[in-house]
């Protein structure tokens, strides 16, 4: 299946039904006064986070949704039957913005979370509802209200507790193949994964953790090239990075300046993301000589000049991967039990979450916004070549 982590959709909320004009006429009941009665409720629009579902596909190419109408009342005080709610099913993990105001309307990260995006129209009033002591056979009836139309962008982001950062090759796919049943493609050639991969580390019955696998990073991603930042925005919600470094370069790099490379476009991407928490994970140490390990990892946190954790580890024979998982189910533990405690702990991370989603939005609209100047910029040189291949003097005869 193609995955599709992005969707413009358009809503329509149903009509509310109009209000009733009419009186009772009946035998041998001369008075019988109004009896119009209210229309129905239009039907709203909500999205509701389901359990099977991983990608937006089934909103990329039907992207028009209108829930039902409400009925017209009629006579004998009856009311028109209610719109039924229109309820479109996404992948837990979805954020929804309204596409005019680039505005949060809601981040449906729970199974069964249901979210309002289009309330259906009032009921019009039928013409009983008029009547008083001074207005006995009352005309007057309201319409149904419009309902609510908005054009909406999904966003879906993949919910994980630990994200992996990198460049191509750098053992990411081999490391999640390793701690976890996950199987994404991994070969003895050079190539980058294309799309997000989840793998679930157990370490015993009721301790577990999600990691995250997006394609890899090149030099200039913050800037378009390669497959950008366009998955780095599923690394929002994670609670540590790891960051992995292939110490035994195929192109006989140097691994110090590979790793500079990630932090210089981390830091163009989201500042905030960058300042968080990450731990640098040294990969493919069982293709180095034993007597160079030491002086190469040293030469990569000096570069980097590295406070935080660092760990030592071969993804394809998973030596030191245990303790690395060990050491990040502790952490997401203690975090966990830190929420528990404090509440506003609990905003803190979310306001930083949302504050990593912005600087997401804003890095890739900007991007968007460029390619489209660009593009503009080359079609009018290619027009401007077109005229002058078409030049054409005019010489009179005297």
């Amino acid at each position: 299946m193609k995955f599709v982590d992005e969707a413009t959709i358009k809503v329509h909320a149903g009509k509310g039904g109009n209000g009733c004009l009419s009186f009772r006429r009946e035998k041998y009941i001369p008075k019988g006064g109004p009896d119009g009665g209210d229309g129905g409720d239009g039907g709203s629009v909500y999205l509701e986070a389901i359990e099977g579902l991983n990608t937006l596909i089934d909103y990329r190419y039907t992207r028009n949704f209108r829930a039902e109408s409400g009925q017209q009342g009629s006579s004998s005080e009856c009311t028109g039957r209610g719109g039924d709610d229109l309820v479109l099913s996404v992948p837990v993990g979805t954020t929804v913005l309204d596409e005019e105001t680039g505005d949060i309307l809601g981040d449906l990260t729970e199974l069964g979370q249901k979210l309002l995006v289009a309330q259906g129209g009032y009921h019009g009033l039928g013409n009983t509802r008029y009547k008083s002591s001074t207005n006995r056979a009352p005309r007057q009836t309201s319409p149904g209200q419009e309902g609510e139309m908005r054009e909406l962008k999904l966003e879906l982001k993949v919910l994980a507790d630990v994200g992996l950062l990198g460049l191509p090759n750098a053992g990411k796919s081999t490391f999640i193949r390793s701690v976890s049943a996950a199987r994404p493609k991994v070969a003895d050639y050079p190539f980058t994964t294309l799309i997000p991969n989840l793998g679930v580390v157990g370490l015993s019955a009721d301790k577990s953790f999600v990691i995250a696998d997006i394609p890899g990073l090149i030099e200039g991603a913050s800037d378009g090239a390669g497959l950008g930042i366009r998955f780095l925005k599923h690394l929002t919600r994670t609670r540590l990075l790891l960051h992995l470094v292939d110490m035994f370069p195929y192109q006989g790099d140097s691994a110090a300046d590979n790793a500079q490379i990630i932090e210089e476009e981390l830091l163009k991407f989201s500042p905030t993301m960058a300042s968080g928490e990450r731990w640098l994970v040294l990969n493919k140490l069982d293709l180095l000589p034993e007597e160079e390990i030491e002086e190469r990892c040293q030469a990569v946190i000096d570069n980097l000049n590295w406070q935080g954790p660092v760990f030592r580890i071969s993804g394809l024979t998973s030596n030191g991967t245990k303790d690395l998982c060990a050491a990040i189910m502790d952490h997401i533990d203690e975090l966990r039990g830190r929420e528990r405690e404090d509440a506003e702990l609990v905003l803190a991370e979310e306001e930083r979450r949302n504050q990593m989603q912005s600087e997401a939005r804003q890095r890739i609209e900007e991007l968007a916004e460029s390619r489209k100047q660009a593009r503009k910029t080359q079609k009018e040189e290619n027009d401007d070549d077109d005229d002058d291949d078409f030049d054409i003097e005019v010489v009179y005869a005297e």
